[in-house]
């Protein structure tokens, strides 16, 4: 009894943790489906007659749908972007013989951490202007993809410093150049680890607010946490289309989770064992 007593325990633990995650998404998804006088009116019980009607208010009055499409496209091409570049930076610093250089760029990369986004706004606004890049994708996808290096070549060199070199030194000795022994050796066993920092920074880059708000001013071409504030002004406030468009901007991150929960884990618990 004591045994199945210290077992139950943890769940007993997390069973209000779980509610307290969750609930906020039951509010939403819930309040989406009333309509907004039953919101104000009757914001905690659930809607008397079911309704999509700000879903579909959305994705066709509001166009939610495009800048749906614009997040999705953005965050993923800047993130895989970064991982690539990341990689490869970790790979030379970390397997590469260059002790002096590779310190001091491990360095500065780990300094680059420590520097907050929004202090480099105006530069990067100015940047931004001069190149041309102005209201346009890149004005994005290039800031997301070097903000996201220096986290990404953390993670990933040091666990690629926990691989043993014998792996490498049989592929060099079975002809592979670095960039075999990067895609073909490295890659393959980071994997859990790459697919972590991904949805961290695939996660960063879909909820940007500022810099979408700040490079973009053509509406076609804006994000989906910048559509979402649209659905508020001074003087009014559509609930329901927010709840909508709110619910709608979570799809991306359940279903990755959803899929890829093992290598999360996998990355997570990756290089915390030895032996």
């Amino acid at each position: 009894m004591n045994k199945a007593l210290a077992k139950s325990i943890p769940h007993l633990v997390l069973i209000p943790y779980v509610l307290i995650v969750v609930y906020p998404i039951y509010f939403i998804v819930i309040s989406s489906l009333k309509k907004n006088n039953e919101i104000i009116t009757n914001p905690w019980g659930l809607p008397s007659e079911f309704s999509i009607s700000h879903y579909e208010s959305a994705l066709t009055n509001s166009h939610l749908g495009t800048y749906f499409i614009n997040s999705l496209y953005t965050a993923t091409i800047a993130t895989f972007g970064s991982l690539l570049l990341a990689m490869g930076i970790a790979f030379a610093v970390t397997r590469m013989r260059f002790p002096s250089i590779s310190k001091l760029v491990y360095g500065l990369l780990l300094l680059s951490l420590l520097i907050p986004p929004a202090s480099l706004l105006i530069p990067l606004y100015i940047m931004v202007k001069d190149m041309g890049l102005y209201n346009t994708p890149l004005a994005l996808i290039i800031p997301y993809m070097a903000f996201g290096i220096p986290l990404t070549v953390f993670v990933v060199a040091a666990f690629m410093k926990a691989i043993p070199t014998e792996l490498e030194e049989a592929g060099i000795m079975d002809g592979l150049s670095a960039y075999g022994l990067l895609f073909r050796v490295i890659f393959p066993l980071s994997l859990p680890t790459l697919v972590t920092v991904f949805i961290i920074n695939f996660l960063g880059h879909w909820n940007e607010y500022v810099m979408a708000n700040l490079f973009l001013s053509t509406q076609t071409l804006r994000t989906l946490p910048v559509a979402v504030v649209g659905f508020a002004d001074k003087f009014n406030m559509n609930y329901g289309a927010l709840c909508a468009s709110i619910s709608i901007s979570v799809i991306p991150i359940i279903i990755i989770f959803i899929f890829l929960q093992k290598q999360i884990i996998e990355g997570v618990t990756a290089g915390s064992v030895k032996g």
